[in-house]
Parts: structure tokens; C-alpha cells; sequence
């Protein structure tokens, strides 16, 4: 009897998965076929062809994937391979704390190669992937101006406090900060457009809005001081960035594939304005795929004419870790990571760092998230493209993750019996 095991069959999304076959024939062919559904609708597949072994088994921490949508050794391979059904959408949990993402595996005594209604799985298994912990407190935050929701890990704390930043894309994502706290951190997930009543748009950056939410969460009775850490990725690295610089709030800060420089819009802190290199949109080039690459399109950073927009690093008092994917088709990321510790580096600084992926691209996200290569963003009708090969991108989410974790341990927490 074909027999399809999961384990944990319940899990949260950042922990890893053991799948396992049993009951099939000696040397058998068989595919392995995930699929889920988003919160819109959207389906997401993934199928891999494996063989059993001598004994008729079958153990993806040890088994090659032969082909499919991925090739060797890779027991997650099922979960960071799946694709959309229609081009171009990315896979991400917009409601966080209600529900899981159901991920549906099925075990095909074939190669199972063309969708069939007439072929039925041998074996399934529904897998729960969970963006928080039991325990973890989600609570909305409408104070002031400010718009997000900030998530508490169980207990008393006080808990490392960490603002959680995104970029273009707009609205309120949690999922990453769901996730954080889950392993034991304070994170509160902020909008700054595209969300209730702040603004439809990104027209400027106001560092103020920034600044009040890091005294927010520094007020906060289960938030340990003195400092606060920022996670960040694409505009809300280059926001991320700015933070470091000017506020005295910002103890770790993580850059993932953001600029050293105020890029399209200005930058306000009190009387100080910066203006953004602006982008020279003639440099598009459109990929094989139809997206839009906008790698060229941004001014560049060493030119002197651009030096006012390039963000003064060596005020930073904490300490910085850029996350860099060298695959990013929106951003030469490492170039910009590489000036930022150079400047660092020529003020006698040395209170920054930078991991750099190879072939990652620029969307990376919590492990076993699966690439997004091109997808539309907030307020464009055009594709844009990401960027990242797929094994390699699975592989520096897993590395990065981990890397993230302990930054912020380091960096943010005075007794470390908290985590």
C-alpha cells in the first residue's frame, strides 16, 4: 500500500518539512505533485519525479529529484519551487493569525507528466504552514498617524523590539513580522502608503513618521531598550537606511537589496531635505518573459553630480547588515551595498557588513517561500522583474534567515534567557 507522510504535518512556514514514501515497488518511477491556493485564489503547483530505492522507499532529505521543477537533493524543494498557475503573481499570506496556507502533496505511481482528470494520486497529504506561534499577540495599531500591527511573542518579555519594513509594494504586510516574533521577537509592521488613510501614493519619505515609530515600540512596556532593530527590503531599505543614519533610536539595521541613496522621492527629517537621484526610465530593457527590468534605470551612486542624495553612513551609531541577492534584476544591490561600507570603511567606521547570494534575486523572503521572478507592484501596469534562479535564491532565504535571527540576538538583546 502506497503510504505519503509529512512531518510535521503542521508547522510554521519557516521550518522545514520531512517527506517520505513508502509501500511502492523496488526502483519505482513516482511524482510527487504540491499544490495551494492563496487567499485571491491563485494556484500554485509544483511536481518533482523521483525513484524509490531498492526497498521500495522513499526519503526526500536523501533522494534526488530527477527532474520537474527542480533536479537533486532537496527536501524542500516541493515548497520553494511552486509556480503560479498565471503568470507573474507572488505568493505571500496576507492574513497571518486565522488561518495557515494548506499545501496539498500527492503521490502519483507515475511520471505524471500532463494534468489528467482520468489519473488519480496514490497517496495525500495536506500540510498547515502557520505565520505565528500559539501565544502570539497581533494587536492594530492606529496611534497617531501611524498605521500597522504590532506582534508580541508569548510570555512577559521584555522582547527585542524590530520595526519590519517593505518597499513598493504598499499596504500592510505582516507576514515576515509574524514570523520574527514567532521566534521570540517585538515587531511591529508598518505602512507608510497604500493603506487606510495614509496616502495613495509615495511622493516623499517623512523620516518623523519613522521616528515616532520607533519611539512607539521603545514605549512599549514589553519592549526591552535601548534601541530597536529595522528589517527591510527594496524603498523600505532605502528608508531603513535613513533611519540608521539620523535616528539615534536605530541600534541594527538590515538592508536587503536597497540603495545607498535617496532614490525617486525626497527625503524629509525636520529641516533637512534630501533630494533623490532620479531615475532615467530610457534604460528599461524588457526580458525574454515580457517583464520589465529596471536594473539600469537608476542613477548612479559614485557620480559627483549625485553626491547630495548618497546618505551620509558614517553618522550611523549601529550596526548594519546588507543582505545582497547578485542576481537582483531591480537594483544593482551589492554595488550599492559595497559604497556604503566603503564610506563607512574611509571615516575609520567599521560597524557594518554584507552577505551577498549569488544568483539570488532581489524579492527574499522567510525560507521555503517559493521565487518570485517578476510580478506587477502598487500603482504600475507594468511587470517588473525580480530577478533570481530558483535553487540558489532557496538557498540564501534559508541561509539568510538564520543570519537575520542571530544579527538582531546580537545586536538588540541584553540577557539572551528572552530567546
Amino acid at each position: 500500500m502506497f503510504h505519503l507522510t509529512a512531518t510535521p504535518a503542521s508547522a510554521l512556514a519557516d521550518e522545514p518539512v520531512h517527506i517520505q514514501a513508502t509501500g511502492l515497488h523496488p526502483l519505482q518511477l513516482v511524482t510527487l505533485h504540491a499544490s495551494l491556493k492563496d487567499e485571491k485564489g491563485n494556484l500554485f503547483q509544483s511536481r518533482a519525479f523521483y525513484r524509490a530505492n531498492q526497498d521500495g522507499e522513499l526519503d526526500l532529505k536523501q533522494a534526488p529529484s530527477l527532474g520537474g521543477d527542480y533536479m537533486g537533493v532537496h527536501p524542500m524543494g516541493l515548497f520553494w519551487s511552486l509556480k503560479p498557475e498565471k503568470p507573474f503573481r507572488r505568493l505571500y499570506k496576507r492574513e497571518v493569525m486565522k488561518s495557515p496556507f494548506l499545501v496539498t502533496l500527492k503521490l502519483y505511481d507515475s511520471l505524471y507528466i500532463e494534468e489528467s482528470p482520468t489519473v488519480q494520486p496514490r497517496a495525500c497529504q495536506v500540510v498547515q504552514r502557520w505565520f505565528h506561534r500559539p501565544g502570539t499577540q497581533r494587536v492594530q495599531i492606529r496611534e497617531g498617524r501611524l498605521r500597522g500591527a504590532l506582534f508580541l511573542p508569548p510570555g512577559e518579555g521584555p522582547f527585542p523590539g524590530i520595526l519590519d519594513l517593505f518597499g513598493n509594494v504598499g499596504g500592510l504586510i505582516e507576514y515576515r513580522a509574524s514570523l520574527l516574533a514567532s521566534h521570540g521577537f517585538a515587531v511591529l509592521a508598518l505602512a507608510y502608503f497604500a493603506y487606510e488613510d495614509l496616502p495613495d501614493r509615495l511622493q516623499e519619505v517623512d523620516l518623523e513618521y519613522f521616528e515616532e515609530a520607533a519611539n512607539l515600540l521603545l514605549a512599549h512596556p514589553k519592549i526591552q531598550g535601548p534601541g530597536i532593530g529595522v528589517i527591510s527590503v527594496s524603498k523600505g531599505a532605502e528608508i531603513a537606511l535613513a533611519m540608521a543614519c539620523f535616528l539615534k533610536q536605530v541600534a541594527a539595521t538590515i538592508c536587503i537589496n536597497g540603495p545607498n541613496a535617496i532614490l525617486d522621492f525626497p527625503l524629509r527629517y525636520k529641516d533637512l531635505v534630501i533630494s533623490p537621484i532620479p531615475s532615467s526610465m530610457e534604460n528599461m530593457l524588457t526580458d525574454v518573459s515580457g517583464a520589465t527590468i529596471c536594473l539600469y534605470i537608476k542613477g548612479d551612486t559614485r557620480n559627483k553630480l549625485n553626491q547630495q542624495s548618497v546618505l551620509p553612513i558614517e553618522k550611523a551609531q549601529g550596526q548594519i547588515l546588507f543582505i545582497v541577492g547578485e542576481n537582483d534584476q531591480a537594483l544593482n544591490s551589492r554595488e550599492c551595498g559595497t559604497q556604503a561600507l566603503e564610506r563607512l570603511k574611509s571615516h575609520g567606521r567599521n560597524n557594518g557588513r554584507m552577505l551577498v547570494y549569488p544568483g539570488a534575486g532581489h524579492l527574499l523572503e522567510p525560507p521555503y517561500a517559493p521565487l518570485c521572478y517578476a510580478s506587477q507592484t502598487y500603482g504600475h501596469s507594468i511587470t517588473l522583474l525580480w530577478g533570481g534562479d530558483p535553487t540558489k535564491h532557496a538557498a540564501a532565504q534559508e541561509h539568510a534567515w538564520g543570519e537575520i535571527r542571530k544579527f538582531f540576538r546580537q545586536h538588540l538583546t541584553q540577557t539572551r534567557s528572552q530567546l
